[in-house]
């Protein structure tokens, strides 16, 4: 099911990494200041053991080598990265300035982007030995940099969609009835990983009333008969996200249970219809919205229709009103719309969806007609 993937090499993260160089340049950057997560594995292929007080920090500049700053204590690992033949190494000792280091090459006035998780404590640091710099937000100055996927990377987003269909294909055949939300829960956590995933980021079970909050934490309700129950659940495969939400019903649904599934069922395939190169990001969302609000329960529709998927489970672009970012072939993205009753019950299908050259592709087929469970 999970299939062999060969590591990505030192050429691999060249190529990235020159990537971002050119597409910094033309955004009007002197470069990029990237701090551990993310973006640093995607790029450089290092993850450093932990995020700490002391400066780690990739500068990707145009027209130089890619420079990897780490604390001297953490040098030999870095220098096993996968990446590390495509940049230069630098190291630091306790009792140095890391940040006099780091600026070496930058330029002194330049404005950079600068990676969302970057701590205040570095960017602060950097500013002091460059006063005259000015930052922008990766994700705002790049959007596009890790969103539009290659054909490795498809294919580890297409595994981590199968391996999700195949953990809720267990999951309906498991007792939910007289069962607390926590552990239906760690059942599907427990089939994420059997099916090849090796980190577990989210399994939302909300059950009943709890579905119509789409964040529910899976806490201590016990299911019941006649229960809605939104189950959202994914993590990380070979590096790549999963994300798949089915709402499934324990025992008979009422004829209003189903009508607003089927609502929100229209809704999700009309939001996928709307992928297509060069449409908007907001198109999607316009889209499923249309199905939602024209049923009569626009405003119970409280959330975006999607947001991008790769490394992270969680990345721009996202499929909003006023996103105006034209989709490109090899984008990924869920398509997610719900309806949410208060104190009642709440429906939202969501699948990962790529772009093709001739519309929207998904990567997850798992039914989306309400499914009973017992």
């Amino acid at each position: 099911m999970t299939g062999p993937f060969d590591p990505f090499s030192a050429d691999d993260h060249r190529a990235r990494m020159e990537r971002a160089a050119r597409e910094a340049e033309a955004a009007g950057l002197a470069g990029l200041l990237i701090a551990p997560g993310p973006d640093m594995v995607w790029l450089s292929g290092y993850t450093p053991p932990a995020a700490t007080e002391r400066l780690t920090l990739l500068a990707v500049v145009p027209g130089q080598d890619p420079v990897l700053v780490v604390p001297t204590l953490e040098a030999a690992d870095a220098a096993k990265a996968a990446g590390a033949p495509a940049l230069t190494l630098r190291d630091w000792t306790d009792g140095k300035d890391p940040y006099a280091i780091a600026a070496l090459g930058l330029d002194a006035r330049g404005r950079f982007g600068v990676s969302d998780n970057t701590w205040a404590l570095h960017l602060l640091g950097i500013r002091r030995a460059l006063p005259d710099s000015s930052y922008v937000a990766l994700s705002e100055a790049l959007p596009m940099l890790r969103a539009v996927k290659d054909t490795v990377e498809l294919e580890r987003m297409a595994a981590a969609g199968a391996a999700a269909d195949a953990a809720f294909a267990e999951i309906r055949t498991v007792r939910f009835a007289g069962r607390r939300e926590s552990e239906i829960a760690a059942d599907l956590a427990g089939l994420l990983r059997r099916f090849g995933h090796e980190q577990v980021d989210f399994t939302v079970v909300g059950s009943g009333p709890n579905g119509a909050d789409p964040h529910h934490e899976a806490g201590e309700r016990v299911v019941e008969e006649g229960d809605m129950v939104v189950l959202d659940f994914g993590g990380l495969m070979h590096g790549y996200g999963s994300d798949i939400s089915r709402t499934v019903h324990v025992g008979e649904p009422t004829e209003e249970e189903r009508r607003v599934h089927d609502v929100v069922r229209e809704a999700q395939e009309a939001g996928f219809r709307a992928v297509r190169p060069g449409a908007e990001c907001q198109d999607v969302d316009r889209a499923a919205r249309a199905v939602i609000t024209g049923a009569g329960y626009g405003d119970r529709f409280i959330h975006r229709t999607g947001h991008g998927i790769g490394v992270t489970t969680h990345e721009p672009p996202y499929m909003v009103e006023g996103e105006r970012q034209p989709l490109v072939p090899g984008m990924c993205f869920s398509v997610e719309p719900g309806i949410y009753l208060p104190g009642r019950f709440g429906v939202r299908i969501e699948d990962i969806v790529t772009v093709t050259e001739g519309g929207g592709l998904r990567l997850n087929e798992a039914p989306r007609e309400i499914v009973k469970v017992d």
